[in-house]
């Protein structure tokens, strides 16, 4: 579905077994505690083990470094703006879906020139129960002081990625992502 097959697609699963109702266990970066913020060591644990399995992957695939985009669902969307803002030099764009800003990350992340103009796409759901709307408009906010380049899209479906979403995510990997950061500050 991505660019005919021309793109490579790599999904890490976070470390953490974490209960998601129903006897059922998803997989996570850090560990959440209903109605407070991550903890900020195990938040950053979690990211630096990510880091070390994109720096793994860079080293092993072909990837083109300037189309590199990192893009992630739920928690996996909160550690790909804590990649993308603390190197955003390295990416060509970011990707946060049904996901949110914590203070872990906005307390400890510095602004820094180069995040300027980078490409961010943030898609949620406006019956999401897991992770409610107005995060997601915050975060948007949040994002705006860092100078990124922001498409903002909400969609009616719950913590779910829905095929009109992922037709924007294409759409915007196109127009945003894969084409020169100077061009898409034009836009």
């Amino acid at each position: 579905m991505l660019h005919g097959g021309r793109a490579l697609v790599l999904c890490p699963q976070g470390p953490l077994a974490l209960p998601i109702g129903g006897g059922m266990y998803g997989y996570g970066w850090f560990p959440l505690v209903p109605g407070t913020p991550p903890d900020a060591e195990a938040f950053f644990r979690g990211a630096d083990a990510l880091r070390a399995f994109l720096d793994q992957s860079v080293a092993r695939y072909p990837i083109d470094p300037a189309r590199l985009v990192v893009a992630g669902f739920s928690q996996g969307g909160v550690m790909a703006y804590e990649l993308a803002l603390r190197q955003p030099e390295r990416f060509a764009g970011v990707a946060g879906l049904s996901t949110w800003m914590p203070e872990p990350l906005v307390e400890h992340l510095p602004k820094a020139p180069e995040q300027e103009g980078l490409p961010v796409l943030m898609i949620h759901g406006t019956r999401d129960d897991r992770i409610e709307i107005e995060r997601a408009r915050e975060s948007r906010e949040r994002m705006r002081e860092y100078g990124a380049v922001i498409t903002y899209r909400e969609f009616e479906m719950g913590h779910e990625i829905r095929p009109e979403a992922l037709r924007v995510i294409v759409q915007w990997l196109d127009e945003r992502a894969f084409v020169p950061r100077e061009a898409v500050a034009g836009k």
